[in-house]
């Protein structure tokens, strides 16, 4: 893992009319080859420039809306991380938390807010755990520049066809506990390089600005809060697993699986910016996931387990609470 490059950022999307491109339909099947469009093949109009400002949000997203921008109105993010931390090769990467696709799949239910939500409410969510900030307007120009990238990156997927790559994969899981203890050994042998011994990671600077991290930091007060989705250890040992060193890609994982789980329950173990009202997500328990670092549950089993598993004993509970009490003979 030269390089554990995370964070969990809004899942973009939403309607800019009249984006001048032709749709080509994929394939038939449910896999297609995926062609990233050319951002830079966009011609110079409002359309294509809004496009490109979405591209760069994600890639720089501390330059334009971090917390040491000049503007003060701006400052919506409260970390120095970009988007492209997590939603790696500027959200086109298989299995490296991609946004293509996404467009025509809002509005959706979301389990965590108990109701049907907006791409503006997912993309203010991520805001506000993962950049650890506060929401965009549906109307700024920001909110609009992350839409019109992602509905551009969406052409040609459509909504009844399941896209291919989505995610960060899901490898095998472990019948114990993933150990945090391991995984710092782990992690000094395969992550500290890159993220340093605090996992702090390493700035990028000039004399007179700072420009985010070469490599982001993975706990601290500069990085996702507690309530990111990256801070839950089935989307994290997933990434790391498909993604990690730094070129690793899911056709050659270099971490194995067992050092995946350990080294993300290292990763999650350590402090980070603390996320108020965590208690009222999920309002229905049983559609909690299995990973949710925190209470309350409705299955019996501690955060302890909840937080580094195992997890098929607590999937198993919640499947005979959701049959209900066995119909008399």
């Amino acid at each position: 893992m030269r390089r554990l490059v995370v964070l969990s950022l809004p899942l973009v999307a939403l309607t800019v009319a009249g984006l001048a491109l032709a749709q080509t339909a994929p394939p038939p099947g449910p896999d297609r080859i995926l062609t990233v469009p050319e951002t830079g093949a966009l011609p110079d109009d409002e359309t294509g420039r809004l496009v490109r400002r979405g591209r760069d949000l994600v890639i720089a997203t501390y330059a334009h809306i971090g917390p040491e921008v000049a503007d003060p109105t701006k400052r919506f993010a409260g970390n120095n991380l970009a988007c492209g931390n997590c939603h790696l090769h500027a959200g086109t990467k298989k299995f490296g938390l991609p946004i293509y696709g996404l467009f025509a799949r809002f509005p959706q239910y979301s389990a965590r807010a108990g109701a049907e939500i907006t791409i503006e409410d997912r993309i203010d969510s991520c805001m506000t755990r993962s950049m650890n900030g506060r929401p965009l307007p549906a109307d700024s120009p920001e909110m609009k520049a992350f839409v019109a990238y992602v509905r551009f990156l969406s052409i040609g997927y459509p909504p009844d066809r399941p896209v291919s790559g989505l995610g960060a994969g899901a490898m095998p899981e472990l019948d114990r506990a993933a150990d945090p203890v391991r995984g710092k050994a782990v992690y000094a042998r395969a992550c500290l390089d890159c993220h340093n011994t605090d996992g702090q990671g390493l700035r990028r600077s000039l004399p007179t600005t700072d420009l985010g991290y070469m490599v982001p930091p993975l706990w601290g007060p500069d990085s996702f809060n507690d309530g990111a989705g990256m801070a839950r250890l089935i989307t994290a040992a997933n990434f790391l697993h498909f993604n990690m060193p730094h070129g690793t890609d899911y056709l050659d994982p270099r971490l194995s699986v067992e050092d995946a789980w350990d080294v993300a329950a290292y990763m999650i173990s350590q402090p980070r910016p603390r996320r108020a009202g965590l208690d009222k997500d999920f309002p229905d328990l049983l559609a909690k996931p299995v990973d949710t670092p925190y209470g309350p549950y409705a299955d019996g089993f501690s955060e302890q387990q909840h937080t580094y598993g195992p997890f098929a004993p607590i999937r198993a509970a919640i499947a005979r609470l959701k049959a209900g009490p066995a119909s008399p003979r």
